[in-house]
Formats: structure tokens, C-alpha cells, sequence
């Protein structure tokens, strides 16, 4: 290492200036001398944290650190130095940085140590940092994360469906959500005629009970207001206590201490304004609640409340079947520049809760559009449980990847979600478009799905892409790229297997080459693309014995 122009630069054989090296590096680099004074700094800094390299040369790496780190650091940092130990040494750790501007930014830090000489002694040795944003890595985890929480409500859910009335539902809500949630305990509190909440119910895990909170709860009743059930109920959303046996809100204090547990979150069950009960689940280990599962709890108390409701009138269970099944596709196609959209979906016809296909379009943000076109294997609650999984880890995935790498990012979330549960493996077709010269490109990857129809402007039907393996089974699957130009006057059209499946009543299956058929002759617009093909298989299908599958049909077609 040497310096040049007050600067810290390495020094290369291989003729090219290592500043021009750093300086062609996305991540910055800090190097700190033995006194912890900014030596070099390459010119990423500016886009990570607003400074510019030549300010921070010669000032203390303190600089770079909000105000409460900074206490701690000149041990840490001497002992390093010296040693070339640490917490942070030989690691990626994601820690807070101070813009220029005085926000913090979450960066992922690596640390390193290097002798300034040869010979040089521990304490003479400089200390390297590459700074990379980690912006897109906690967004990409929070998605997943929410995905999850989603995932586990909807089975929620689709298990109260199972159940004959709404008492047998309430029995089945509490072991159901700890189970899903991963929580150890939870009871159940609801309106008495004395216009408070009355213990109706405790389930715990074999090797959690929770004896001492059951005997401080039986016969029991809060008002509002009173202990972590009324405060729900006064609050009407999730109420979480960190530290059961100390909280001033929690009544039931010792009895929370008997039985070790450490951490309860309470959330309503609103139908409307009427509140129908109140959860509290409980964990026996701290265990942080993010503003994330609040907002699922508190979703996800309206919805059961709403489900409740409409069991106890004996309404038709179809009507939440409806509304997951809204929930699992966009609630309206987004306007593309240049492109129309359509798209049709008709659940299958079996008694399941929900059907397993969905469809997506998303903008990017750099003014590409995703397209995400999929097929669970099975229907019913874990069908849409996997779903939810597929669509919401495609939308974190697709800000930062292709169409392969967002499949295989859906890949390896559905294998940490199955565990040890039934494989439930997924088909799927998902797609990148942007605007051309002269009309819009395509980026493709297909995962064991049916593969889409691109109608060229003359009107002639093909098939596109590269059939690949399906999602859910193998961690070391990897999936092809296809790209292909969309002029003027083609329509390319995505769809599920409902539709080359759909048998008649003698059992034929109508199959690919009458959907090219149907695609060769229909007009050249979207909304008549899905159309006709919905319409050929309702066709297809009619007076038919033969139970039908889910249906998804998308359509993009370039205007003229």
C-alpha cells in the first residue's frame, strides 16, 4: 500500500491504477489507518451515503456511524486492530450507516485487516470495509416474511371451514393459529351477558401447558380496558407485551410467571364494529412481534370475524372461498403502455375451498412489467396457502431479477415453506416485458407449465419457450431464458392446464392443438383473445360428466 496525493492506494503489477479498479466497484470500500482515521474511501460512497470521498479523508471513521454507535466503537476498534479479531470480522453483517444527509442506511458490512508494509507490526496494519446497500436484501426479506404470515392466515381460514357451526370453529381457532403462527399457548375470550370478556378457551403445545394461567383465567371476566384482553378490545387491534411477568398491563401476572411464559400478543375478532372475541397467543421464549404479523393479526382478525359471522347466520362457505380466491389474484389488470391486457379465471368445480391458479402484473422499477402466470397442484387450503407463497415471493423477487432468477427464488421458498408437509409442487410461466423499437420484447421462463401461444400478426399460432422442471421439488433445478419480439398486430397468451384439460361428457380432452385452432382464428385484440378461448371450453365442457379444473387464461396483444 502506498500513499498518492494524500490518498491510501494499493499498488498493482498488472498495470492498471487500482483507483481506476475501486472506482469501477458498485460497493465502497473504507480503508481506516492504525489510528482509525478514513485513509481512502472510493467513490461509491457518494451513492450509498451523499459524502464525497475527498471529505472524508483524514476524519474519524466515527463519521460514517450514527451517534449511539459510536460510544463503543474505539475499543472495538483498537482491540481489532491489534488483533484482528471481532464480532464483525470474517463476516457479512447488516449494521446502520450515517448519510450525509443524517438518515441512517442499512448496509451490509465486511471487515478486514492489512499489513501497511511488509514487516509491518499487528498495530501498524490498516482496516478495509466494503459498504454494500442492503435496502433490496431486508425488502426482498420482509416480502417473504409477509408471505408467510399470509400463507399461515389463509390456512387459518380455509381450516374454520371445516366446521360445522361456530362453536366447533372457535375450538378449532386456537390450536390452529399457534400452530401456524408458532406460537405455544392461547386462549380464547368472548362477550358474556354481563357485558364483559369470559375465558371460552385455552389450547398449549404437549410441552408448553399452561396450568396456572388456565386456573387465573376460568370464571374470569375483563372489561375493556382490563388486562391484555380488554386493551385489544378497547384498542380494537393487536396489542403486544414484551415482557409478560413485568408489564403493568398484564393482570395476570404471576400466573404468567409460573408457567414461563415471556411474550403475548392479544388481537380482535371484529365482524364490523362488533367485537366477537379476543385471541391472546403466548410464547414460552422473547421473541420479537414486527409491525408485519400485527398487520396480518389485525387483517386477520376482521376476516375470521367476518367468516364467523356468516357460519353462525348459516351462510354459504362459498362466499370466503370467493374472497381468498380474490385475495390470491390482482384485484384489477394495470394499464400498460402499448399493450392491452385480459385476463379470465373460473374456479373449478369441485367442493374445495379455493383453486390453486393465479395470475399477476406488476411494474418494475426501472418501466419493465412482470407477468406471472401459475398453477398449485391441487386445490383447497394448502393449494392456496402455496399460492400465496408463489405470488408474493415472485413480486419481492421480480425487482431484482429476471424471469429465472424470480422462479428460482418461488423454488426455494416453497421448499423452506412445505417442510415437512404434502409436496405441493407449482407450474408456472413468468415473463419480463419492455418496450422495443418497434413494438414490446420478451424475457421468458417456464416451470413445468403449459408453454404460452404467441399469434404473430399474420395470425398464425405457435408455441414459445423452453419447458422446464416444476417448482417445489428440487433445490437444483435451473431455469432456461427465451426471448422473443412482440410487433404490432401479435398477442401472446398465457394459460392453465383447466384449459387444454377441460374434457366433454364422453371424457376427450379439448387439448393444445384446438386452443392453437381457436387462437389462429380470434381476433386480434386481448379481451377477444380470452374470450374465445374461454368460450371454446365452456363449450367444451357443457353436459359434461366430468368435474372441471381451475382456469386462467392472460392475453397481451400490441395494437397495431
Amino acid at each position: 500500500m502506498s500513499r498518492h496525493e494524500g490518498e491510501l492506494v494499493p499498488e498493482y503489477s498488472s498495470g492498471v491504477p487500482a483507483e481506476n479498479l475501486l472506482a469501477a466497484l458498485p460497493d465502497t470500500v473504507v480503508v481506516a489507518d492504525a489510528h482509525g482515521m478514513v485513509a481512502y474511501v472510493s467513490p461509491a460512497v457518494e451513492a450509498l451515503l451523499g459524502y464525497r470521498p475527498a471529505d472524508l479523508i483524514g476524519r474519524p471513521l466515527q463519521v460514517l456511524m450514527p451517534e449511539r454507535l459510536r460510544r463503543g466503537h474505539g475499543e472495538g476498534f483498537s482491540r481489532f486492530r491489534a488483533t484482528g479479531e471481532g464480532k464483525l470480522v470474517g463476516a457479512t453483517t447488516q449494521v446502520p450507516a450515517l448519510h450525509a444527509a443524517g438518515h441512517e442506511v442499512a448496509v451490509d458490512l465486511t471487515l478486514s485487516r492489512l499489513a501497511a508494509t511488509p514487516g509491518a507490526t499487528a498495530t501498524d496494519a490498516f482496516v478495509v470495509g466494503v459498504l454494500r446497500d442492503a435496502s433490496t436484501t431486508i425488502l426482498l426479506e420482509r416480502q417473504f416474511q409477509v408471505s408467510r404470515y399470509l400463507a399461515a392466515t389463509l390456512r387459518v381460514t380455509a381450516a374454520l371451514t371445516e366446521a360445522r357451526d361456530a362453536d366447533i370453529a372457535f375450538q378449532q381457532l386456537l390450536p390452529t393459529l399457534c400452530m401456524e403462527l408458532d406460537w405455544d399457548a392461547a386462549m380464547l375470550w368472548q362477550p358474556d351477558e354481563r357485558g364483559g370478556l369470559a375465558h371460552a378457551g385455552t389450547w398449549s403445545a404437549p410441552a408448553s401447558p399452561v396450568p396456572a394461567l388456565v386456573a387465573e383465567s376460568t370464571g374470569r371476566s375483563f372489561r375493556r380496558g382490563e388486562g391484555l384482553p380488554g386493551h385489544a378490545w378497547q384498542q380494537r387491534e393487536p396489542v403486544v407485551v414484551e415482557n409478560l411477568g413485568s408489564d403493568p398491563r398484564v393482570v395476570r401476572r404471576s400466573a404468567m410467571r409460573a408457567d414461563g411464559l415471556s411474550t403475548g400478543v392479544a388481537f380482535p375478532v371484529l365482524r364490523g364494529d362488533t367485537l366477537l372475541a379476543v385471541c391472546e397467543l403466548f410464547s414460552t421464549d422473547p421473541r420479537p412481534v414486527p409491525p408485519e404479523l400485527l398487520e396480518v393479526l389485525s387483517h386477520a382478525g376482521r376476516q375470521i370475524g367476518q367468516f364467523l359471522a356468516r357460519l353462525r347466520a348459516e351462510s354459504d362457505v362459498r362466499e370466503l372461498a370467493d374472497t381468498l380466491q380474490r385475495s390470491l389474484l390482482p384485484s384489477h389488470l394495470p394499464t400498460i403502455p402499448g399493450v392491452q391486457l385480459a385476463a379470465r379465471y373460473r374456479p373449478g368445480g369441485d367442493t374445495a375451498l379455493v383453486g390453486g391458479d393465479t395470475y399477476d402484473v406488476m411494474p418494475l422499477p426501472d418501466g419493465r412489467w412482470m407477468v406471472l402466470i401459475a398453477d398449485v397442484c391441487g386445490t383447497g387450503a394448502e393449494a392456496a396457502a402455496v399460492t400465496a407463497v408463489t405470488r408474493h415471493t415472485a413480486r419481492a423477487a421480480a425487482a431484482s431479477g429476471g424471469p429465472a432468477e424470480i422462479l428460482s427464488a418461488v423454488n426455494t421458498a416453497l421448499l423452506h415453506e412445505q417442510g415437512q408437509a404434502p409436496l405441493r409442487f407449482v407450474t408456472a410461466c413468468c415473463l419480463v416485458l419492455e418496450p422495443a423499437e418497434d413494438g414490446h420484447r420478451v424475457c421468458l421462463s417456464v416451470a413445468g407449465h403449459p408453454l404460452p401461444i404467441l399469434r404473430g400478426a399474420t395470425g398464425a399460432a405457435r408455441e414459445v419457450g423452453t419447458a422446464g422442471r416444476p417448482l417445489g421439488i428440487d433445490a437444483d433445478v435451473e431455469f432456461d431464458e427465451s426471448a422473443l419480439d412482440l410487433p404490432p398486430g401479435s398477442t401472446l397468451v398465457l394459460y392453465t392446464d383447466g384449459v387444454t384439460e377441460a374434457r366433454d361428457d364422453a371424457g376427450r380432452q379439448f387439448g393444445e392443438d384446438a386452443l392453437l385452432r381457436v387462437l389462429t382464428g380470434a381476433p386480434a385484440d386481448a379481451e377477444a383473445t380470452v374470450g374465445a378461448v374461454t368460450a371454446a371450453v365452456e363449450q367444451q365442457l357443457a353436459g359434461s360428466r366430468h368435474e372441471h379444473d381451475d382456469l386462467a387464461v392472460l392475453a397481451l396483444s400490441i395494437p397495431r
